[in-house]
């Protein structure tokens, strides 16, 4: 059974934008008009400053001046001292990227994840805590994805004994930094609801792994998988039906009703939820319209019909969500053309190159080259 949940947990001049990017800017218009599309989306995402926690402890241990890398992202100091606070998502992820090129630090984001609290959510955390397991715990964070963070999106799967909680981090442009530090955050908040002594089976990052594995070991405390195809923790289904020990049923309806009276952050936005879902769907063969609708718990009508109003269309969304896909793909050198048709839906490497030759206006091998050597 899988449980598709879009959620959890500016203004930049220009965001940091990875080489391959700049050159598909140039080169492929259908490739840049879908990266616009992207950029122009999560650029109205806004976030609490809270996802910014613990920013200034990192960069004041690594030496760094944090107000020139602020001025670089369109913040200040004063906007993120109330954590209430809202500013454009692809913000933190500009500042986090220039932090970590900045410091050499490839782990910025992650040792900013070291040290989060449930508090750290807000008035959510009241809600989160009581819940009676882990499982409707992170069901809270979904449902109520409009007060935490709506550019990460989630997804449980469950596949006998084990769970894989798929994450995906959907920005402007890609993130290292932004996808360990909300990978981070999920785990400490396991860990805050099942104790010091738990651990995954594994935590997963698309990326490679940087040269220096000490922070990660010393978080998350289990094997590490990089260049996976996926993001997220891989464990035992038993952890996440576990009983919360300080879960209090009574405690939980009053901070729903309390929770309940928020304002959203961001107006609601179809097209952001069905992204977030081919994000998580497509790697897995199972990104229809029919089942991307399901997991949204709407009809498949009432969810053409919202894009429709939205001037959005399903069919512009998946060939957005795979272009971008197939970039991350192929920039691996551990994929094969073969696995990277299969993860993007296609029955034979060829006729994945035929398209992304049409995309992008040179065949993939040639484009995994050039991108190698502007790494």
């Amino acid at each position: 059974m899988q449980s598709l949940h879009p959620a959890l947990h500016f203004m930049p001049t220009r965001p940091i934008i990875h080489a391959e990017y700049d050159a598909a800017w140039s080169r492929a218009p259908r490739a840049r008009d879908a990266r616009k599309t992207r950029w122009e989306t999560s650029l109205r995402t806004l976030v609490r400053a809270a996802a910014l926690t613990n920013f200034f402890e990192v960069a004041a241990a690594e030496g760094l001046n944090p107000q020139p890398l602020l001025r670089q992202a369109g913040l200040t100091r004063a906007l993120l001292t109330d954590p209430e606070q809202r500013v454009p998502v692809d913000a933190c992820a500009v500042l986090l990227e220039a932090a970590a090129d900045a410091s050499s630090c490839l782990t910025f984001g992650l040792r900013m994840a070291e040290s989060r609290q449930l508090s750290d959510f807000g008035l959510m955390s009241l809600l989160i805590s009581q819940q009676p397991t882990l499982r409707d715990a992170l069901d809270t964070i979904i449902r109520y994805r409009h007060l935490v963070n709506e550019s990460v999106a989630i997804m449980v799967e469950s596949a006998g004994k084990v769970v894989m909680i798929r994450q995906e981090v959907v920005l402007g442009a890609p993130s290292r930094q932004a996808t360990e530090l909300a990978l981070g955050v999920v785990f400490r908040l396991c860990r805050a609801l099942l104790g010091a002594h738990w651990h995954p089976l594994s935590v997963n990052f698309t990326h490679a792994a940087p040269p220096d594995l000490q922070v990660h070991r010393r978080l998350f405390g289990c094997p590490l998988e990089f260049g996976s195809e996926f993001s997220g923790i891989v464990c035992l289904a038993a952890d996440l039906d576990a009983p919360n020990p300080t879960g209090d049923p009574a405690m939980a309806r009053h901070a729903q009703r309390l929770v309940d009276t928020l304002p959203r952050v961001n107006e609601a936005s179809i097209g952001r939820e069905v992204r977030n879902a081919v994000y998580l769907m497509l790697p897995m063969g199972r990104a229809s319209c029919e089942a991307v609708a399901q997991g949204l718990g709407l009809s498949l009508r009432t969810m053409q019909r919202q894009l429709d109003e939205a001037g959005e269309s399903f069919t512009d969304i998946l060939s957005e969500v795979r272009r971008d896909l197939a970039q991350r793909y192929v920039g691996n050198p551990d994929y094969s053309l073969l696995r990277v048709s299969e993860l993007l839906g296609y029955g034979s490497a060829s006729s994945f190159t035929r398209w992304f030759s049409t995309q992008f206006g040179e065949a993939p091998l040639a484009w995994r080259r050039r991108h190698s050597v502007n790494r």
